[in-house]
């Protein structure tokens, strides 16, 4: 019996440890969410520019998040919602960035600083890109895929497109020539491969998208020799000499002309 008792009160204690640390819990929960409880939106506002002029994002994405939410019509809410693009880019939230900047465009596509959303938008495309392949320590990084290069090549044109005049259109422009040569030897790169499976149509509908779409990179070159010998693998050697023909003339130093020859990488190499 008296084992029997003591077990009881180890048990009941346990019970009310566990309760005890359960309304603990849900008091911290509450005080975490009321942690912005009564205070004002120029105060929060206030709040939330002081974490950031001292470049404590996390804290300053926290105080504009809840300010974003506790005064989504606020007199600070549209300028709120700019610093926190800036906020998730500075702190490497890069989706969180395009998602916010997605988001003020749509919401306000008037604002006269709807420009610099733009701008971040494609920011933040362009830093993903970067790190995602950089990090793996690549010599070419124009071999892998580049699906957030793409979004911020979209995104700048788009900015310079709609605001020519925008103070950010000078650097998108720039980063639209780098991001546009990239991606052409992205092209260029699969259908080298394609070539080397004689898989030779494939290779010739590639060399055709980067002069169709990157006319002004210096891919082009290139890509006009991919073609001839695609054609050339098809056995479609009117098409094939139509395409060398142009290739003469834009670039009659190409390394695969030799005098009126024209000299295939990867031709003849699945037979």
């Amino acid at each position: 019996m008296r084992v029997f008792s003591a077990a009881n009160r180890f048990g009941a204690l346990a019970l009310s440890l566990a309760l005890l640390a359960g309304c603990a819990s849900n008091d911290t929960s509450e005080e975490e969410e009321d942690e912005f409880a009564g205070v004002q939106e120029r105060e929060l506002y206030e709040l939330a520019r002081t974490a950031l002029d001292s470049n404590r994002y996390p804290i300053a994405i926290e105080r504009l998040e809840a300010l974003d939410t506790r005064y989504p019509f606020g007199a600070h809410a549209e300028q709120a919602q700019l610093e926190l693009i800036y906020a998730y880019y500075e702190n490497s939230n890069w989706e969180e960035a395009r998602a916010a900047a997605s988001r003020f465009i749509r919401l306000h596509p008037d604002h006269p600083q709807v420009d610099y959303a733009y701008y971040l938008r494609g920011l933040s495309a362009w830093q993903a890109g970067r790190f995602s392949l950089e990090r793996l320590r690549l010599i070419d990084i124009s071999r892998r895929d580049l699906g957030a290069s793409r979004d911020a090549y979209n995104d700048f044109r788009e900015l310079i497109q709609r605001y020519p005049q925008s103070e950010y259109a000078a650097d998108a422009q720039q980063r639209i020539v780098y991001l546009r040569e990239l991606m052409a030897r992205h092209e260029l790169h699969v259908a080298d491969y394609y070539l080397r499976r004689g898989a030779y149509l494939a290779a010739v509908e590639r060399g055709r998208w980067v002069i169709e779409n990157y006319p002004e990179s210096s891919a082009t070159r290139d890509a006009l020799a991919t073609m001839v010998e695609g054609y050339q693998g098809l056995d479609m050697d009117d098409r094939a000499n139509e395409v060398l023909a142009v290739l003469r003339e834009n670039a009659p130093d190409h390394e695969q002309l030799q005098g009126s020859r024209f000299i295939p990488k990867h031709l003849g190499q699945n037979d």
